[in-house]
């Protein structure tokens, strides 16, 4: 009996690609914790638990249809049982490989997020220059009819249940209803130039209604699935983590534009508060995810490769809410009695400041990482959409900061912040449009080969 367990500790230390969570001791008489002993004999464990050290092919090509994806593998439960009613014990629901997923993620979407920042933070800046506007309303249009191309693309492929089921697209399910919001902030701000301040209002709260009810639905749905459905290795954590939490705080800095505008009364006040519960909301989902994130950072190896810009959404949402303190500063005395106004602006800038430097402390980090794995080689990946939308918060969050305290020093720093994010949106457009280009051509090479 001795002989046989010896034999069958070396057939597992020898299989590759598996860790063997377990060892059968070299003594029979008494059997290690991992043994179960029934009707006095030690049995096997049911399941010998692995991860996978080297992702597959598939999910080398998941880079492809989800920005900002990482690989990391689902684990099986403990013990070889799923949980009633759930299908955790697969890492990819049946059908999710491949040409199921459809040939557009919902990651794509940051696109459009990156590109009406650049447009809705040119709006916000403390300075501005002559012609800077009419630059950024023609961007904003372009940010709008991209968003209708992706949309009309993305509802067409009716791939929403498979991507939910997908432990890494899910995560991704955040960025269309946060490219509504962007899109609605820059038809409010810019827009009445082109097609009247009515009819920008009305456009923005219907994108903005349609951005917040979605956006709640991935802050309560993604997180639900990752308990019940998906499983993650203890080194799964990424800043694509923060994208289904963060939409509830991009709807409070933008509703804070809609709030004068609202009914007065009820309806105002209402709103007001409803955007103070969202910021509550995605505030401490962030920070919470945010320790996660660090934890990952600091426990396992450094991100690299294609995953490296997705730290950099922290950043984002960080100032996403210095933004919307500040916003919803501006708006209170339209809603709230004078004492809670007051409060609201002590907020603003108290509170502003503080996570404002919280959100400079991790946008040091990030460009650390940045930098190192730029040595090392970073290629073009959907991913570096990554860069752009945080970029543009710590803009619109300066802006608010420096539009509050009337310093200086914020004044410039937005500025130059801005010069960084309008050359930063100018390359990854660039790179994107090779890459898109790139795609449609090696698409289109054997259908034209065999047409000839």
């Amino acid at each position: 009996m001795g002989l046989i367990f010896k034999l069958i500790n070396a057939g597992v230390s020898r299989c590759p690609g598996v860790r063997a969570s377990w060892r059968v001791p070299p003594s029979v008489g008494t059997p290690a914790a991992p043994y179960v002993r029934k009707a006095g004999r030690p049995t096997l464990p049911a399941v010998v638990r692995a991860t996978r050290e080297v992702p597959t092919p598939q999910e080398k090509a998941l880079h492809a249809v989800a920005p900002h994806c990482t690989t990391t593998p689902a684990v099986p439960p403990q013990g070889g049982r799923t949980r009633r009613g759930s299908r955790a014990a697969r890492a990819r629901p049946a059908g999710a490989d491949g040409a199921a997923r459809g040939r557009l993620g919902p990651g794509w979407f940051a696109a459009v997020m990156g590109t009406g920042i650049v447009a809705v933070a040119a709006a916000t800046l403390p300075r501005t220059l002559p012609g800077l506007r009419e630059a950024a309303t023609t961007v904003w249009a372009g940010a709008g009819l991209l968003l209708i191309v992706l949309a009309a693309r993305y509802l067409g492929q009716r791939k929403l249940r498979v991507h939910a089921g997908d432990p890494l697209l899910a995560q991704f399910l955040g960025a269309p209803p946060m490219a509504l919001l962007t899109v609605g902030a820059g038809t409010l701000l810019l827009g009445p130039r082109l097609i009247g301040e009515r009819v920008a209002l009305d456009a923005d709260r219907v994108l903005w209604s349609a951005g917040t009810v979605l956006g709640l639905a991935s802050a309560c749905a993604v997180p639900y699935l990752m308990v019940t459905r998906h499983r993650f290795t203890p080194d799964a954590a990424s800043g694509g983590w923060l994208l289904p939490v963060v939409p509830p705080i991009v709807s409070a800095a933008t509703g804070a534009l809609l709030v004068p505008g609202a009914p007065a009364g009820q309806p105002r006040l209402a709103l007001l508060l409803g955007c103070y519960a969202l910021l509550g909301l995605g505030l401490v989902a962030v920070l919470l995810v945010l320790a996660m994130v660090y934890s990952r950072l600091v426990h396992h190896e450094a991100p690299s490769g294609a995953t490296v810009p997705t730290v950099w959404i922290g950043v984002g949402a960080l100032d996403q809410v210095v933004t919307a303190l500040g916003g919803l500063a501006t708006a209170a005395p339209s809603a709230l009695p004078a004492p809670y106004a007051r409060g609201s602006a002590v907020a603003a800038v108290l509170g502003g400041l503080g996570i404002w430097g919280f959100a400079m402390l991790w946008l040091v980090l990030a460009t650390a990482l940045t930098v190192r794995e730029i040595r090392r080689g970073l290629p073009f990946a959907p991913t570096w959409w990554s860069f752009i939308f945080p970029l543009g918060a710590c803009v619109t969050g300066t802006s608010a900061l420096a539009t509050r305290t009337g310093s200086q020093p914020f004044v410039w720093c937005a500025v130059t912040l801005y010069a960084l994010l309008v050359a930063a949106w100018a390359v990854v457009a660039w790179h994107s449009l090779r890459h898109a280009v790139g795609r449609r051509r090696r698409a289109g090479g054997p259908a034209s080969h065999k047409g000839s």
